[in-house]
């Protein structure tokens, strides 16, 4: 009887895991559309990423304060200086170059190319931790930059201008996240995931806060009502429930389980993007989205076989 009750607890794991996985990739996913939708009322990247700081800070800080209750051992100079550099670079740095880059691709390209990032992770621990690329890898990095090419190519023929400085400003912050996590493992290891999450955050959110009262005037904040709801939006769905969903998908179901549910990620940007905002599906978008996806995959699986 025992034995049943803990299969079935596992079970209802495993279930739960998986169903906060697919919230969280829908979840980040929707912030593509999101932003799309605000930049239809003029508003700015500096001011629309301090909306969504701002509504998303308190519910951080008060995790932060929650964490900080439950953990007496105040963090070191180290520890400090992790969170405050992950959480620059990380959070702040590449949030604001995906929403620089966003003026100027379709959200499903914008996806596509931050789905890129275990690539690049994979390129970055080759480089600081001298380990070997092995083919298939290699194949699967080539597999997934060719998809990215393809779609890139169908953006070009349906866009006039901009294209390549919003793939570049996207892919540059897929590069930050991806340093990010290469770092963020050891700190995660001393910190804990909750509370190296909700400090990170934090700091990212005075950052664009910062950024915000240095660049721009007040008035800058009068703007239509939908700018706000759309703001709100992307702080609690996009922003403050994903971060958390996917914290607890991972804690039930792996890293790589985790991480391969959110390959569902870009696919579901683009139908998003294709019902709401009206962007094209083509047969080259949806082969070069295979490709991406796949190479992703195998990258992915290797990495969860690596780990065990």
């Amino acid at each position: 009887m025992a034995n049943l009750a803990g299969s079935t607890s596992a079970h209802r794991d495993v279930f739960l895991g998986v169903v906060f996985a697919l919230l969280a990739a829908v979840g980040f996913s929707a912030k593509a559309i999101l932003v799309k939708l605000a930049y239809l009322d003029n508003v700015d990247a500096v001011t629309l990423l301090a909306l969504r700081m701002v509504f998303s800070v308190p519910f951080f800080i008060g995790v932060a304060i929650w964490v900080r209750r439950h953990h007496a051992a105040p963090l070191n100079v180290h520890d400090r200086l992790l969170v405050l550099g992950l959480g620059l670079i990380g959070y702040y740095c590449s949030s604001f170059l995906d929403f620089l880059g966003l003026q100027y691709i379709s959200a499903g390209l914008e996806r596509l190319i931050l789905f890129l990032y275990p690539t690049m992770t994979v390129i970055l621990s080759a480089l600081l931790y001298k380990r070997a690329i092995g083919r298939k890898v290699m194949a699967a990095m080539l597999l997934s930059y060719a998809g990215i090419a393809l779609v890139f190519l169908h953006d070009v023929g349906a866009k006039e201008g901009g294209i390549v400085l919003g793939a570049s400003l996207v892919f540059a912050s897929t590069l930050s996240y991806s340093i990010y996590l290469v770092g963020a493992g050891h700190a995660i290891a001393r910190i804990g995931t909750l509370r190296f999450t909700s400090y990170a955050m934090v700091v990212a959110c005075a950052a664009s806060l910062l950024q915000f009262g240095a660049m721009r005037p007040l008035s800058a904040l009068d703007l239509s009502w939908h700018v706000y709801g759309l703001s709100i939006a992307m702080a609690i769905f996009s922003t403050v429930l994903p971060v958390f969903l996917l914290s607890f998908a991972i804690r039930r179901i792996g890293s790589g389980s985790a991480s391969l549910i959110g390959s569902i990620g870009p696919v579901s940007t683009i139908y998003m993007a294709y019902a709401i905002l009206g962007e094209e599906i083509s047969l080259l978008q949806i082969a070069g989205s295979s490709l991406v996806l796949a190479g992703v995959l195998v990258i992915s699986l290797n990495s969860k076989r690596e780990v065990k």
